[in-house]
């Protein structure tokens, strides 16, 4: 039996696509409609993505389906490729989410045009009721953007703040990875967090006391 070979394709680091919106004034944000599904898949791939349902055996003919393990890599590179003239200098692309940004009115719908324009020759469509346009703050990937600076998206903040106290080791993995993604606006989180990463070493014993609970009243901060 054969095993599907990794594609790894790196993601952009979000602490660097955030740091190259720092200055811009206008933002537009944009998601693709069913973006796996605007990617054709060669005759040749068709079995691969065969599946069993009580009618029989079925596989895709036009589209790359969601859940294929290379799906990610595949639609990122196509993404890249696509926009390789414009990234980090007039758009960012984060998957299917792509961010137009700029420091004047009069650039931003030039440079969304181009944008625009590279999306239309290469036939993918945007789901309208996701896309916002000269904006003056932004979500993106969990944060909102401005000409001010960056923050955390509050109903994110909320989620971390509302975490139940852990009750086992796998509730603080998952209370740790939710607190990493804004450790940027946590002072001292590696300090803080060090109790908490003790706990997931193999022999060692949940315990939740007050060194434990530190980092968690310091996520209220955020």
């Amino acid at each position: 039996m054969k095993s599907t070979k990794k594609d790894v394709y790196p993601l952009p680091r979000i602490d660097d696509t955030l740091d190259c919106l720092k200055g811009a004034k206008f933002f537009s944000s944009m998601d693709l409609r069913s973006g796996y599904w605007q990617i054709d898949v060669d005759e040749a791939d068709r079995e691969k993505t065969a599946f069993i349902t009580p009618e029989g055996l079925y596989e895709f003919k036009v589209f790359m389906p969601f859940g294929l393990c290379n799906a990610p890599a595949t639609f990122s590179r196509m993404m890249d490729n696509l926009l390789r003239h414009f990234k980090w200098s007039t758009c960012l692309c984060y998957l299917d989410d792509i961010i137009v940004f700029s420091e004047t009115f009069e650039e931003h719908i030039s440079r969304l045009n181009l944008v625009l324009k590279c999306l239309q020759d290469a036939g993918l469509f945007l789901n309208h009721k996701k896309c916002l346009f000269a904006a003056r703050e932004v979500k993106i990937l969990g944060h909102l953007v401005s000409s001010i600076g960056v923050r955390p998206d509050p109903d994110k903040v909320k989620a971390v703040s509302n975490f139940p106290t852990p009750q086992n080791v796998h509730d603080v993995r998952s209370f740790l990875g939710l607190c990493s993604y804004f450790r940027r606006f946590i002072k001292g989180f590696c300090y803080l967090a060090e109790p908490l990463q003790m706990q997931l070493k193999g022999d060692a014993q949940f315990h939740w006391g007050p060194e434990e609970r530190e980092p968690k009243e310091g996520s209220k901060d955020l």
